[in-house]
Formats: structure tokens, C-alpha cells, sequence
């Protein structure tokens, strides 16, 4: 009985973990590992088939109301900043993928800063991250952010205490700063339960695709799980202001979290849809001296497909 029982565990962390490696890949590819999947001989359950055509299809509409808000931004000269924190493997990737996907990324772009050299290091605190500021007309997505100095760098001893200290006084004065020139602030924090991130960690180590995505700050993280829980509520609770207030993103199911991070997005943003100008394609002119050149063979790609 016991042998059945773990038997019966070990096929639906396998489940589980396949589910994560279809999760991974953007929505076309999604849908055409389903359409393997669910041909197989095993019968499909019809509740996660549904769920999975309600998900592409309510993401579509979500990703439509981004495009508007997109050509919003761009008509008023709204400036938007949008920061994405969270556990290491908690789905902040997956949700500004999803954001990004459909929108020109001349107006809205993603900033995912590396760890700062040696001159940087020197420098005011938050001066490395002012550069990526937006113009008006533009959103930028911070791929964690600032906020590195209550997290990473704090449980990693990167900094001391009285940097972090000085970290806490400065950030919600620095927000306030941004706010009154215009700037809007919208803070996500991702967050997902310890057996959760074990298992995406353990589906990035098996998955040849994704083990780019680890790094040795990544396995430390697994191991100081407790410290990065006290340093998130400290963070939290001291840089949560009226003008950039914190939102928690609960992200155990990436598809739900996708989805509630971004209809809440969308209802921080008072956007408008402008009036629908028609589009005419202008003919084109053709001239009697024009004389298309053909391409040498040797500058042709081959066509293997």
C-alpha cells in the first residue's frame, strides 16, 4: 500500500513537473504543445482543456486593453513605472513576457539591471537607476529594481546595516519625488509557497531550455528561504506608502497570476480608447526605369524548411 502511495507521488511530481515545462514557453508554442498533448491516447480532463482556452482567450482581450493603454500613454505623455519583485522562479518574467508581448517596444520597455560595477558601486544608491526613467509618452518595466538593496543585497551581505538603514529612509522620499513630477508608480510583489519554488527550481535544473535561468544567487536563495521572508516583510511594511502602495501577486498558478497582475494593471491606469482613425494604403508608384536587381545565389539563405 505504501509502495502504491509513493508510486501515486512520484507520477504527480513528474505531472507536475511537465506542467511547468509547458508553462514556460510563450502562448503559441503553448498551444501547440497542447494540441500534442491532449492528442495523445490518454483521455485530456475537460476542466484544465477549458481553462486553458478561457486563459489564451481572456489574455488576448487583457493584451488588447494593454495596447490601448499603450496609445493612451502615448497620447497624453503619461510616464508609467511598473517594478516586478518577488522570490527567484516566482513568475515575474512569465507576467512582464505577457505585458510586453504585444506592445512597441519603443514606448514600453523592460529594465533589468546587472549587478553594478565597480563605479557604480560608488555612486548615490538609486543614480544607477534614474537613467531608465521614463520620457513622457513611455512605461518602464523594472525587472526587479531598487528594492535589490531591502532583498538580495541585504540577505546576501552586500551591504551593511546602516546602507540598508539609509535605504529605508531615502526610498519612500525618493518615490514621493517621482510622483510629484509625474511619474506613476505600480509595485508588484510575486509571491509563491516554499514547495513551490522548490519544484520550479528542480523543473529549471532538469530542463536543458531553462538552466540558463539559474544561477549560483539562485540555489543560495533556496537555501535562505527564511532570511528572504523576514527581509520581504520588512521591506513591506516600511516602504508601503500612499503614493506607491505595494501589491502582492499571488503566483502558485502562473496563468492566474498573469491574468490578476495584469486586469489589476490596467485598473491603476485611468486610460481612455481614442476614437478609431481609419487607415488608407497609399498605391504605389511604379516607374518605367525601375528594374528590380536579382539576388546573387550565394547571399540566399537555404531553404532547409
Amino acid at each position: 500500500m505504501a509502495m502504491q502511495s509513493d508510486n501515486f507521488a512520484d507520477e504527480r511530481f513528474h505531472e507536475r513537473l511537465l506542467q511547468e515545462f509547458y508553462d514556460s514557453y510563450d502562448e503559441e508554442l503553448e498551444l501547440e504543445l497542447d494540441d500534442i498533448r491532449f492528442g495523445d491516447e490518454r483521455a485530456p480532463d475537460p476542466d484544465k482543456k477549458a481553462w486553458r482556452k478561457y486563459y489564451f482567450r481572456e489574455l488576448l482581450r487583457l493584451q488588447g486593453e494593454l495596447v490601448k493603454l499603450q496609445d493612451w500613454v502615448m497620447r497624453t505623455g503619461h510616464r508609467v513605472v511598473i517594478i516586478f519583485e518577488g522570490r527567484d522562479a516566482a513568475g515575474k518574467g512569465g507576467v512582464i513576457k505577457r505585458i510586453t508581448q504585444r506592445l512597441n517596444p519603443r514606448t514600453c520597455r523592460v529594465a533589468a539591471l546587472p549587478a553594478p560595477n565597480d563605479r557604480e558601486r560608488t555612486q548615490w544608491y538609486f543614480q544607477r537607476y534614474i537613467a531608465h526613467l521614463p520620457a513622457a509618452g513611455e512605461i518602464v518595466l523594472f525587472d526587479r529594481s531598487w528594492y535589490n538593496r531591502a532583498g538580495v543585497e541585504r540577505v546576501m551581505g552586500f551591504c551593511n546595516t546602516d546602507e540598508v538603514e539609509e535605504f529605508f529612509r531615502s526610498v519612500p522620499e525618493f518615490e514621493k519625488m517621482l510622483t510629484r513630477s509625474g511619474i506613476q508608480i505600480v509595485k508588484y510583489w510575486f509571491s509563491i509557497t516554499d514547495e513551490e519554488q522548490e519544484l520550479r527550481f528542480l523543473s529549471r535544473i532538469h530542463d536543458p531550455l531553462k538552466q540558463w535561468k539559474l544561477s549560483p544567487m539562485d540555489l543560495e536563495s533556496r537555501r535562505l528561504w527564511e532570511d528572504y521572508t523576514e527581509a520581504k516583510e520588512i521591506m513591506l511594511a516600511r516602504t508601503h506608502i500612499a503614493e506607491a502602495p505595494w501589491w502582492v501577486v499571488q503566483g502558485v498558478d502562473k496563468k492566474k497570476a498573469r491574468l490578476n497582475c495584469i486586469s489589476h494593471l490596467l485598473r491603476q491606469i485611468p486610460y481612455e480608447e481614442a476614437e478609431e482613425k481609419k487607415i488608407a494604403l497609399p498605391p504605389r508608384e511604379h516607374h518605367e526605369d525601375y528594374h528590380r536587381a536579382p539576388v546573387p545565389e550565394n547571399m540566399i539563405v537555404p531553404e532547409l524548411y
